[in-house]
């Protein structure tokens, strides 16, 4: 059943995220408008999130070059400098990070889907929390692609494992990637744990391409039909018979 599930939701994400090829042209060039599709919940339930129509995202162009050390949330996020935490946050952390990755109809190793899946604790019994997620192309700057919904984590529990699967659509040339995830709590919005390619090697060297790219190679074939008769077979005919005649 999750597998029929996970297939639905990759065809409902693949015609949402064609229909938006159609609609904004060249997906190829590289100096236009990031968009990627997104659904997400609690991998518990990936029934839900099968059922549910992912969401539109769209950013500026991928930066390629620049300090791979700062991440835009990471600043104008906070409500305050007071938020900033001096020393690192021991309340929170990532127990786990896991990708799987999905449609590669050109069949050149690069895919297009990521189903991210991540497993959030806290020091406390319950806390309200949210992410932001990143791709980084060629060991360049971090680039945001996605925010989840706010989802509660409970302590340490197993059970709230939170899962993000996206759709890149336009603007994410083919090439190597890592993720990077940044935990934040909705109390004040501090930036509480982050997770990335340093902490495991599930979020790094990741072969992604946008949909555009995945273009299968497309074979003309050139079919000549027998049937029909006509003036063009009585020609053939009688060149075939002119043919043989001057053998003989």
């Amino acid at each position: 059943m999750d597998n029929l599930n996970r297939t639905t939701k990759r065809n409902f994400g693949l015609v949402a995220a064609l229909l938006i090829v159609g609609a904004t042209g060249n997906v190829a060039a590289d100096d236009g408008a990031r968009i990627s599709t997104s659904s997400q919940g609690l991998a518990s339930d990936r029934a839900a999130i099968s059922a549910t129509a992912p969401s539109r995202d769209e950013y500026e162009a991928l930066t390629l070059s620049g300090d791979r050390s700062k991440k835009t949330r990471e600043s104008s996020q906070q409500k305050s400098a007071d938020s900033v935490a001096s020393t690192p946050n021991t309340d929170f952390w990532f127990y786990s990070a896991d990708v799987e990755l999905f449609g590669d109809r050109d069949r050149d190793g690069y895919f297009t889907e990521i189903s991210l899946l991540f497993d959030a604790d806290t020091y406390y019994d319950v806390a309200d929390v949210y992410a932001v997620i990143y791709l980084s192309y060629e060991y360049g700057p971090w680039n945001e692609y996605a925010e989840t919904e706010t989802f509660t984590i409970f302590g340490s529990a197993g059970a709230d494992d939170y899962v993000v699967e996206t759709d890149l659509v336009q603007g994410y040339p083919t090439g190597n990637y890592d993720i990077s995830i940044d935990l934040y709590d909705t109390y004040d919005n501090a930036l509480v744990a982050t997770i990335g390619p340093e902490d495991t090697s599930e979020l790094s060297i990741l072969p992604l391409e946008d949909i555009g790219r995945d273009t299968p190679d497309v074979t003309t074939q050139i079919v000549v039909s027998s049937g029909g008769g006509g003036s063009l077979s009585w020609l053939l005919l009688l060149g075939l018979a002119g043919v043989l005649a001057r053998r003989r």
